[in-house]
């Protein structure tokens, strides 16, 4: 029996072989359809069941694609997106986690998020990245 594994193991690394296989869109797009699925089983919300193939098909056309650099690309646009998101929220909670004990700024330059102390009254904020220096009251 365990050498039947193997060979089913060895057939399936064969046939995969030179494909582009599974990646973070991917399981990201496999969650979402079965989200999609659940959701399709309310009564009026067949749509959704339709989507969820939809996405399970993209998944395996992504996933046994000969293509590589088109799929590299792709979650590469994905990773810049959700890198967005995944800022904003991080962002936020340092805020609010830091709200007693420092400000936040933008420079006026280059948008860059500076975090200063609280309670010093008028100070320059220097920019890292660019060296812009700007006075606010922290």
């Amino acid at each position: 029996m365990k050498a039947w594994f193997q060979k089913i193991g060895a057939r399936m690394a064969r046939f995969m072989y030179g494909r582009y296989g599974d990646d973070a869109l991917n399981r990201v797009l496999l969650f979402a359809a079965l989200l999609f699925l659940l959701i399709g089983y309310f009564p009026h919300m067949w749509i959704f069941t339709l989507l969820s193939v939809a996405l399970l098909a993209w998944s395996m056309v992504r996933c046994y694609s000969r293509n590589i650099p088109k799929r590299q690309r792709e979650l590469q646009a994905w990773l810049r997106f959700w890198g967005r998101i995944r800022g904003f929220f991080s962002l936020t909670r340092s805020k609010w986690r830091d709200r007693k004990t420092h400000r936040y700024f933008k420079c006026s330059k280059c948008r860059a998020v500076l975090r200063v102390p609280r309670g010093k009254g008028m100070i320059d904020i220097t920019c890292p990245r660019c060296g812009a220096v700007t006075v606010k009251k922290s």
